[in-house]
C-alpha cells in the first residue's frame, strides 16, 4: 500500500478466529496498512496482533485497564524506548463475534472496524472526550470507507 507499510506479526492464539474466518490475517492486515497509509505514514514501523478468545481478553482487561470483563480490542503503545516497535493489538472472538451478530454485520467488517481502530491507537489517537472521539470516528470512517466497508457507527448511535 505505501513504503512505510508496517511490519505486522499475527499470532492466532485461538483456532476458532480461522474456523470462523480464514481470511481472518489478510483482513487484520489489510485495515491496519490501510491506516497507516491513509495517514501516510513517513517511516517503518512494526506491531504485534494477538488474535486470542475471552478469557485472555478479560484477563489482560483486568490486568491493565482494572476492568474484570472480556472486551473486543485492547491496544498496547509499546514505550518509545522500544522504537520502532509500535505495540500490540489483541482481538477477543467471542466478544468480537457477538458483536458482529448483534450489529449485524460481518465478522470480517467488523475485524477491519476493530484493527483501525486499535491501530489508530497504537499511533496516538484516543476517543477519552466527544471531540477525540469524533476525529477518530471520523478518520475509521474515512479509511473503512477506502476498504469498501460500511460506516460502522451508523447503527450504534
Amino acid at each position: 500500500m505505501t513504503e512505510f507499510a508496517p511490519l505486522i506479526d499475527i499470532e492466532v492464539e485461538h483456532d476458532d478466529w480461522t474456523d470462523a474466518l480464514p481470511e481472518v490475517s489478510a483482513v487484520v492486515t489489510g485495515a491496519i496498512e490501510a491506516t497507516f497509509a491513509h495517514l501516510g505514514a513517513k517511516e517503518q514501523l512494526d506491531l504485534v496482533v494477538l488474535l486470542t478468545d475471552d478469557a485472555e481478553m478479560k484477563a489482560l482487561n483486568k490486568e491493565f485497564r482494572q476492568k474484570n470483563a472480556p472486551t473486543n480490542v485492547l491496544s498496547f503503545p509499546a514505550p518509545d524506548m522500544m522504537h520502532p516497535h509500535l505495540g500490540d493489538i489483541a482481538f477477543g472472538f467471542e466478544t468480537c463475534l457477538r458483536e458482529a451478530k448483534e450489529q449485524k454485520k460481518t465478522l470480517r467488517d467488523h475485524v477491519a472496524h476493530l484493527s483501525v481502530h486499535g491501530a489508530l491507537h497504537l499511533l496516538g489517537y484516543d476517543h477519552i472526550n466527544d471531540p477525540e472521539a469524533e476525529e477518530m470516528e471520523d478518520l475509521e470512517r474515512k479509511i473503512l470507507q477506502g476498504l469498501g466497508i460500511a460506516d460502522p457507527y451508523l447503527n450504534n448511535e
